[in-house]
């Protein structure tokens, strides 16, 4: 039996609270929303209670955020996809922000399991004005487990519409990827981080966040597998390869940190599932 469950998230801002309601079909649900920086962003944990997608299973979240609402959206532990002999597992995100909007998109980390066959895909529609911070962390196995990711397919999908797309397969067949040089150079966590504008960012804006990126790539081990970019005026983006997942997260969350503060004056307040 598959799962097919969808969750509609709906922000607003109703007086000086940014407010969230939800609707729910299968095993999707929003916990409590939480306040602990103010009024003014909701924060929320997106639990599936399964835990993991096996193939033929969906998981349809679609997000929006209204006029000067800020939402923020993590969960309490990893995707799993687990191994599949049939039909792909599927994720599926798609957020839309209104002028003057701000998201923080921070899911933990997808695994891809030995022999899974699977896609995860993020749709970000981000009007002028409004923002977006957010990550993607894909593992590939379970290395602390013994468990190395041999036989499988993954495909992981990034868009903004019209402005950018970042769409790629990982073969567990494909060693020159998974070990060469030009590609994971024997990686298996890979990870993003990026801000995204409705509207080209101003010279002073984007150097900015590409010097706090780098200042934070500089300070971390994974300086020589991670750097920061902007592929378009609207973007920028790190990129990490590391040996496994935490410390790929641990530098994410310096950049994440370092850009609230850069891009929009806030300090960073962590999410508490992320100390659990």
């Amino acid at each position: 039996m598959t799962w097919h469950a969808h969750l509609q998230l709906d922000y607003r801002r109703e007086a000086e609270r940014t407010v969230a309601r939800f609707e729910h079909g299968g095993p999707l649900r929003i916990l409590q929303s939480l306040y602990p920086e103010g009024d003014a962003v909701c924060h929320n944990v997106l639990v599936h209670p399964p835990g993991g997608l096996v193939g033929g299973d969906t998981l349809d979240i679609r997000t929006t955020v209204a006029a000067g609402a800020h939402g923020l959206v993590t969960t309490p532990g990893a995707t799993r996809f687990y191994r599949s002999t049939g039909a792909p597992a599927l994720q599926r995100a798609h957020a839309v922000l209104a002028p003057g909007a701000r998201l923080e998109w921070l899911p933990l980390e997808a695994l891809c399991y030995n022999a899974c066959q699977a896609e995860n895909r993020l749709t970000l529609e981000v009007a002028p004005g409004a923002e977006c911070l957010g990550w993607d962390v894909t593992a590939l196995g379970l290395p602390h487990a013994g468990q190395p990711f041999e036989s499988g397919r993954f495909t992981q999908h990034i868009e903004v519409p019209g402005v950018w797309l970042e769409r790629g397969r990982i073969d567990a067949a494909d060693r020159l990827l998974l070990d060469g040089p030009l590609g994971l150079a024997g990686h298996r966590c890979m990870a993003s981080v990026f801000f995204i504008a409705g509207e080209a960012l101003t010279r002073e804006r984007r150097e900015g966040a590409l010097d706090a990126a780098r200042a934070a790539i500089d300070a971390h081990p994974l300086a020589t597998t991670a750097g920061a970019t902007s592929p378009h005026p609207n973007v920028v983006v790190v990129r990490v390869l590391a040996p496994v997942v935490e410390p790929a997260m641990g530098l994410l969350q310096a950049v994440w940190a370092a850009w609230r503060a850069q891009c929009w004056g806030m300090a960073a307040q962590r999410p508490r599932t992320w100390s659990v």
